[in-house]
């Protein structure tokens, strides 16, 4: 598990030599950017109310154990729970774990108006701000992870790149502002007057290139402010260029809220010159003009470098990818390279770190974010939305599919190739680690060994270092089990599990001889792990190398020479496979095989493939097996599965095997109301399919104001780590109809949320006003909280996310949303008390998977006694 205090390590020593390699690489104009781009200084959204130069800093160095998916936050608990009317320097407020009694401790601004201090990146920065009457303002800040408003929260600025924008309305009087550090030793707090309440603002837009070649509307997005106590509803923006214009409808944007938005932009009238200018427009419903910016774009020819946009299936967002083309402009049946970056690093300049390529095309998709989420959960969706897209668009040959990646990529290059196994005839990780939660343990046996010089120069003692190893250990024996349970969640990114996957293509590894980042002996494990079994991979040591060493740490002559070699063979040629998955809701197949459904959900599932005269398939922790025999090139009467022999009655039919008391039975393909890969649970699951927020109104006022913020709060984290575009909605606005096949996010409860009945009225999971009742159980009280997915019924692909709670505390025990982050992981359901807040993993209640049927008595659950 994660330790807070590695965690710290880990962005130090990052930071640290991030910094170093940057500085030195700077001059060569490598693609790296440590920490994304150059971060937004001006204000243009209005004026500067107020600057914060005095507040109050709470230094906590850790809290020991602390799962990502529900970290302990003493802190915020007690902002939350017990609401302290006044908070003073020097006062105490909490204890450690160690049990020393913390203090506010009075801090003020530097030069740059901004609170420096490394205790920021693990403490918490506490502000007030006396207002003499209500008003509509716009808070913003930057280098904090989240935020308490007021009470409610809102998601931060985690990569003080200075796009956070949240309107807020403040109260006469007294207003609090509780921010939690993170990543950087700093922080910047400013109130604004917006100059319009309804308007752009150009930080952070996603844009297109203009390609001389083509004449067609492009695809772009810009934030919209609402600075308002009102829906904007019925808006427009018209993009205009000369006489060429364009008008795209704006979506609902809900009160206080700012939107990232999709607009369309026209054909140049002039593409002669390598920029191209529009004027945007903002208007409401009855077309008065609210808001009016210039936009500059770059025009470029498609046979060199650029980026494309398309509009994602996800949420409905613009999302970018940069493309290297081909040097070739007459190439047929192009290769596609498709090259993963690190973090940090925008896809543009990952795809301008390598020459042309004459044998087929190069792709960098973004991850939704140059830190993004690691390649996993919606950057691995982000991924597979490109592929799709490029592979249509470019007209590649499917059969010369390559994987590549540097850093975090390297890992996304893994896990990918893991993932997908026969998408891919080989990959080419650089600089990678295999697992995300290895790696991140990594650090932690780094510190084991570290001197206590060292130690020291990063402020710690060999004594607080074993203290917190010690912290690490879970004894409690429901601890155990329910951490077990909710880690089995995140088996589908356990990549070493899925290890013999890389059977399926060739693998060249890249690594700097002297990486401190991703330190080499994991390239090695790698190397000495693919060595037992696998017979075609490649190593390379660069030597001397760092991290970075120039352009060549991701094009790499060698590499490419490797992949010319190699092809994905048709599926009649294959007379082997090994595939293994941990959720075929993530990855269900390999050519013509498909594992539909577990025995065990989230456990590793396999077959193994031999084609023979009969051919033979072996299973574990299969449910329902699916054979395409036509794609198999099967000829036989008959097939093995687990030395079973199987009649065959139509060798070009789908095979549908069901397991029934260790025997297999031809059956009839599960029904799409059933689990399978169309919808397979995970609660993370949710957050796709163009998914509507959708909050209660039919509480009272606090349940009404909690649930508004707390699923603004979702689309907030949503925007920021993925750069989306989510809709919220009023649940009396809510209609299935009106969004079939569109997954939904409910927030609120069955008494205060009328969009439950019509979703929810049949689902085994019920949560009212002071209790939840389930088939087998029931738990009663008002401080119980719950995330859960369950299918829609009138759909037979959408889900319906739940972030519910039996009252007010048990509102508050929900407070967080890790589930949005990477490296986090949560069952089908997690069920939570208030003390959750505090102390973690102790405080969940129960949690699990539902049964293939979405039953409870089918499922596997732990609960506490």
């Amino acid at each position: 598990m994660i330790r807070s205090m590695a965690k710290t390590l880990l962005f130090v020593l990052t930071i640290k030599i991030a910094i170093t390699v940057s500085a030195q690489e700077s001059k060569q104009g490598n693609i790296v950017e440590y920490f994304g781009k150059e971060k937004v200084e001006e204000i243009n959204e209005g004026s500067v109310k107020h600057i914060f130069k005095e507040g109050l800093i709470l230094k906590i160095r850790s809290f020991g154990f602390n799962s990502s998916s529900t970290p302990k936050n003493p802190v915020y608990s007690k902002f939350l729970l017990e609401e302290p009317e006044e908070i003073k320097a020097g006062e105490p407020f909490i204890e450690d774990a160690a049990g020393n009694t913390l203090k506010w401790e009075k801090i003020e601004v530097g030069e740059k108006n901004e609170f420096s201090d490394r205790a920021l990146r693990s403490g918490y920065l506490y502000l007030e701000f006396q207002a003499d009457k209500e008003e509509n303002v716009i808070f913003e800040a930057s280098g904090h992870t989240m935020i308490l408003i007021n009470g409610f929260p809102h998601e931060g600025d985690h990569y003080d790149f200075g796009y956070s924008l949240i309107p807020i309305r403040l109260k006469k009087g007294r207003n609090t502002f509780v921010l939690q550090g993170g990543r950087f030793p700093r922080m910047r707090a400013r109130i604004l007057t917006p100059e319009k309440t309804i308007a752009f603002t150009k930080r952070d837009m996603t844009t297109p290139d203009i390609l001389k070649e083509e004449n067609k509307d492009y695809l772009a997005a810009i934030r919209v402010m609402n600075v308002n106590k009102n829906w904007f509803k019925g808006g427009s923006i018209t993009c205009e260029n000369g006489s060429e214009s364009v008008t795209s409808p704006i979506p609902s944007i809900s009160p206080m809220n700012v939107r990232k938005v999709p607009l369309e932009i026209p054909t140049p009238e002039n593409m002669d010159g390598e920029k191209a200018e529009f004027s945007i427009t903002l208007k409401d419903n009855r077309g008065k003009v609210l808001h009016q910016e210039n936009l500059t774009l770059d025009i470029k020819s498609k046979y060199n470098h650029h980026k494309q946009t398309f509009l994602s299936d996800i949420d409905g967002s613009v999302q970018y990818y940069s493309v290297a083309p081909s040097s070739n402009k007459n190439i047929e049946d192009p290769a596609l390279f498709f090259s993963v970056h690190g973090a940090s690093v925008e896809a543009v300049n990952q795809a301008r770190a390598y020459k042309k390529k004459d044998w087929g095309h190069l792709v960098a998709p973004t991850n939704r974010r140059p830190f993004g989420f690691a390649w996993e959960d919606w950057g691995r969706l982000d991924a597979l939305e490109v592929l799709e897209h490029t592979q249509n668009l470019l007209q590649t040959d499917p059969k010369h599919t390559y994987l590549t990646g540097h850093s975090m990529g390297g890992h996304g290059t893994w896990y990918l190739g893991a993932t997908y196994p026969d998408r891919w005839a080989a990959i080419a990780p650089a600089a990678g680690y295999p697992d995300l939660l290895g790696y991140r343990g990594s650090f932690t046996r780094r510190l084991r060994t570290m001197s206590d010089d060292d130690l020291k120069r990063f402020n710690m003692t060999r004594e607080q270092v074993n203290e917190m190893l010690a912290a690490g250990t879970l004894t409690d024996e429901e601890d155990i089990l329910i951490d077990s349970m909710m880690r089995r969640a995140g088996n589908p990114s356990r990549t070493l599990k899925l290890k013999r996957n890389y059977l399926h293509y060739g693998v060249y590894i890249l690594h700097g001889e002297k990486d401190t980042v991703v330190p080499t002996f994991i390239a090695r494990e790698m190397r000495a792990n693919l060595g037992t079994f696998h017979n075609d991979f490649a190593y390379y040591e660069y030597p001397n190398g760092s991290h970075w060493y120039g352009d060549h740490s991701v094009d790499w002559p060698p590499i490419f020479d490797f992949f010319k070699f190699r092809e994905i063979k048709s599926s009649s040629e294959i007379d082997k496979i090994e595939f293994y998955t941990a959720s075929p809701g993530v990855s269900s197949k390999s050519h013509f095989i498909e594992i539909h459904q577990q025995e065990i959900p989230f456990e590793i599932s396999l077959f193994n493939f031999k084609r023979d005269s009969i051919s033979s398939i072996t299973t574990d922790n299969v449910a329902t097996l699916n054979i395409d025999l036509a794609k198999m090139g099967n000829t036989s009467a008959s097939i093995k599965v687990d030395d079973q022999e199987i009649s065959i009655d139509d060798i070009t039919a789908v095979l549908s095997l069901s397991k029934n008391s260790d025997a297999w039975q031809v059956s009839e393909k599960p029904s799409i109301t059933k689990k399978g890969p169309h919808r397979n649970g995970g609660f993370k699951d949710a957050f796709r399919n163009n998914m509507v927020l959708v909050y209660a109104s039919k509480g009272t006022k606090t349940e009404n104001e909690w649930w508004y913020h707390r699923a603004l709060f979702d689309a907030e984290k949503f925007y920021y780590r993925g750069n989306g575009n989510v809709e919220l909605m009023k649940d009396t606005d809510f209609s299935p109809e009106k969004y079939p096949d569109q997954n939904v996010i409910l927030y609120g409860n069955r008494d205060n949320n009328s969009a439950w009945e019509p979703l929810l009225n049949s689902c085994p999971v019920q949560v009212e006003h002071g209790k939840i009742s389930m088939p087998d159980r029931s738990f009663e009280g008002e401080d119980h909280g719950i995330y859960f997915i369950y299918p829609r019924k009138d759909s037979g692909i959408a889900s319906v996310g739940i972030v519910t709670a039996t009252g007010e505390k048990g509102m508050k025990a929900t407070y967080a949303n890790h589930y949005l982050v990477n490296g986090t992981t949560f069952p089908d359901v997690i069920i939570v008390n208030s003390n959750v807040i505090k102390d973690g993993i102790t405080g969940i209640v129960g949690t699990g998977f539902f049964g293939n049927d979405w039953s409870v008595e089918k499922g596997d659950f732990v609960w506490r006694e």
